[in-house]
């Protein structure tokens, strides 16, 4: 035991400075750990500030839940609505082509027409109004994908080419 508090005793010196630098280190890692500790209660705090109440994390993910919930049924509601629009906006007037023409050489100006009124499949009528001095008439044939049953006029054709591709009426000469 003698030996011991000699040995102790010559290396009094190093084994202090030795608990000292243990001591400076491990406090220098209590004040990480706490500074650590503190931003992360700040964080947990900002977190479940805006839960009801002022509660726990698993009521902020409880609530977090039912809103996604929630946005996923107004989600599923939003595809069904767009869904019946696409159907119908098939079905509604989209294509439109309208040829004015003078098809009888004693009456001025063009004041008869052909309108083609088509929806999205290419499916609607064409209307064509002879206008004359003596008289009017009007004529609707059904069209049907781009094309009519019935015999078309060149301007018809028109009509409906124009509503088609969306160009205007090449000019005929007369």
């Amino acid at each position: 035991m003698t030996e011991l508090n000699r040995l102790l005793s010559d290396n009094l010196a190093i084994i202090m400075g030795a608990t000292a630098a243990i001591l400076v280190i491990l406090l220098i890692a209590v004040l990480v750990q706490s500074r650590r500790l503190g931003r992360a209660t700040r964080a947990y705090g900002a977190l479940v500030r805006g839960a009801e109440g002022g509660g726990s994390l698993q009521q902020v993910l409880d609530q977090h839940i039912g809103q996604v919930r929630q946005v996923s049924s107004r989600l599923d509601d939003m595809h069904t609505m767009t869904e019946y629009l696409e159907q119908r906006t098939r079905g509604s007037l989209q294509h439109i082509g309208l040829v004015r023409f003078n098809p009888f050489e004693d009456t001025g100006s063009d004041q008869s027409f052909a309108i083609a009124l088509l929806d999205d499949r290419r499916d609607g009528i064409v209307i064509s109004s002879l206008h004359g001095r003596a008289n009017t008439r009007v004529f609707a044939k059904p069209v049907e994908n781009g094309t009519s049953r019935h015999t078309l006029s060149s301007e018809e054709a028109d009509a409906i080419r124009i509503a088609v591709e969306g160009t205007t009426p090449v000019p005929t000469a007369r």
